[in-house]
């Protein structure tokens, strides 16, 4: 159970014409039996003094003291959630459960209040695609993988390793990033990595599929060897059959000792080790050389496959075209409120019992018996005062309209298939009507080779949100967590994304004075919000951070200052 705000608002269930009940001393005091009554309550008021002055003259203090005064500061604000009513001709205390500010769903609401405000404002002032970022927040960060990495001629292979890549999109990259660090720390020679069929994502793309595997090998190639084929010699010895290969199991952020120490000998014994599932299993603080390859494999080597990246660029460019009136510049947002996410984020909106039975469904088909275990108690207020819940289409407009970006501004939404996509996504077009999808961005025709293929519609919206000038993540996850890092390895080390702070914006869209909600107050805190984006765009890795997401230091280097006024030049440090 969550406390609630001590300046909670709930309501009272008073009548209106019912004032709010006087002190129990004074109340008794009134009517034919006063004076009894007035002399019953001395005699408990010395009682409880006399109780009280024995608990502080003793050692008892100490422990009584703070819970007594933390339990009547909890009482005063109200923060317990007791309402006291009236009864007719009699008087007695109800406690009554009071939502949470913030508990509720009503953004709807909101949004009915605040769109004049919107509609008025439209094109009557600067789009905020013009000026987002703060140009002295960038402090001049380059990449300098090249630099940092020796090219020196490749020592004689400990064998030949073999991972498994398991999950989506970002979650398989992952693991090749990983795969590629472990396999120069072991002197290993790599077999291209093999995909798992995820029973989540459904994809069975190889990673030619995904991937530019030439590209892959060659830029790796002064560091790591890669291979697409095992030699005759090795497939003879385990019968042509890789399954046959002794797969070692890994525990998960193992470090590179341990791959040093049990690994190792049994790939130089046997010739050939097999990891799998290879999730999540290199830790992510390790020596420099080590980092610097997973550097190389993210942002050099990895490149998605022609197919993909021909469609991608032109999508790219009808982005830009379509976003002439804000010189070429475009929003894209990672909406996260597809069905599964929904379901598995246990929260409410709007749905009502329609909603509930078709998320209960949704729970059982995708996670069997999880949210059903004994002593599993779902809280959905809960969830939405803490944070925990996707952002609605509505409410994702609502925030950027309030930053500043105007209805002339280009948003391209990535996605899957939106939930009840009719109804959430039409007051977001409403808001920002040059809004696109890759199912408006590109042709039947041209996404036909993709359908049913998830991870290769992700590398597409993973693209297109890459260039665009503002980004925006709504609920975490592997995609924007890439997708931030390798912003800030194109942008000066700079990730150009909006996290919204949605405890925050559960308590605005959850205002119980919506009547008097004023319009400049919620620009003003959407604008404090951006601002703050802004700050953190430029942010180093902390030594259990991802290099994923966080590339300073590990793969880039300061632009150091100019010497002279009168120097143009800069140079690494």
């Amino acid at each position: 159970m969550h406390g609630y705000s001590r300046l909670g608002t709930g309501r009272s269930n008073a009548t209106p014409s019912s004032s709010p009940p006087s002190s129990p001393r004074f109340r008794h005091g009134r009517g034919k039996n006063s004076g009894g009554r007035a002399t019953k309550q001395r005699m408990v008021e010395r009682l409880v003094f006399m109780l009280v002055s024995a608990v502080f003259r003793r050692k008892g203090v100490l422990l009584f003291a703070p819970l007594l005064y933390i339990s009547g500061m909890l009482l005063y604000m109200g923060s317990l959630g007791f309402d006291v009513v009236s009864l007719k001709n009699t008087v007695g205390v109800v406690v009554h459960k009071r939502t949470p500010p913030g508990s509720v769903y009503r953004s709807p609401q909101v949004f009915e209040k605040l769109w004049p405000f919107m509609e008025a404002e439209n094109n009557g002032r600067a789009n905020a695609l013009m000026m987002a970022w703060n140009s002295s927040v960038h402090q001049g960060w380059k990449p300098c993988v090249n630099k940092i990495i020796s090219k020196t001629e490749l020592p004689k292979s400990s064998g030949f390793l073999i991972i498994e890549a398991n999950g989506g999109l970002n979650q398989q990259r992952l693991s090749i990033c990983d795969a590629v660090a472990v396999a120069g720390l072991l002197n290993a020679t790599l077999f291209i990595p093999i995909f798992h069929l995820n029973s989540v994502w459904r994809d069975s793309s190889k990673f030619g599929d995904i991937f530019d595997e030439d590209f892959f090998i060659n830029a790796l190639k002064s560091r790591v060897d890669v291979v697409k084929e095992l030699p005759e010699e090795i497939r003879q010895r385990f019968d042509n059959n890789i399954s046959n290969i002794v797969n070692l199991r890994v525990k998960a952020w193992s470090s590179p000792t341990h791959y040093l120490q049990k690994v190792l000998p049994k790939l130089v014994q046997m010739g050939a080790a097999r990891i799998a599932p290879f999730s999540n299993r290199l830790a992510q603080a390790v020596p420099a050389n080590v980092q610097s390859l997973r550097c190389l494999a993210n942002y050099e080597a990895l490149r998605f496959s022609e197919p993909i990246r021909m469609l991608a660029e032109n999508m790219v460019d009808r982005m830009v075209k379509n976003s002439s009136q804000s010189g070429g510049k475009y929003v894209s947002v990672h909406l996260r409120f597809e069905e599964d996410m929904v379901a598995f984020s246990c929260c409410e909106y709007d749905g009502g019992a329609e909603e509930k039975r078709e998320m209960d469904i949704a729970r059982e088909r995708s996670w069997r018996g999880k949210f059903r275990r004994r002593g599993r108690v779902i809280r959905p207020g809960a969830n939405r005062v803490d944070g925990k819940c996707p952002l609605t289409p509505l409410e994702v407009g609502m925030m950027l309209r309030g930053m500043g970006f105007d209805n002339t501004t280009s948003v391209f939404v990535a996605a899957g298939k939106i939930y009840r996509a009719e109804k959430y996504m039409a007051p977001l077009k409403q808001m920002f009507p040059r809004l696109e999808t890759k199912d408006t961005l590109a042709t039947p025709e041209e996404l036909a080779p993709f359908k049913g293929h998830s991870s290769r519609l992700a590398a597409l919206d993973y693209t297109v949100c890459l260039h665009s000038e503002v980004f925006v993540t709504t609920q975490g996850g592997n995609f924007p967590h890439f997708l931030m890092g390798h912003r800030r390895y194109l942008y000066g080390g700079h990730a150009k994304t909006i996290k919204p702070d949605k405890r925050k914006l559960a308590l605005l869209f959850d205002s119980p004075n919506i009547s008097s909600f004023r319009w400049e107050d919620f620009r003003m805190q959407m604008q404090d919000m951006l601002r703050h984006s802004d700050h953190k765009g430029v942010e180093m890795k902390k030594p259990a951070g991802s290099l994923y997401t966080f590339p300073m230091p590990d793969c880039m280097c300061k632009h150091a200052e100019p010497r002279n006024e009168n120097s143009n030049t800069t140079g690494l440090v």
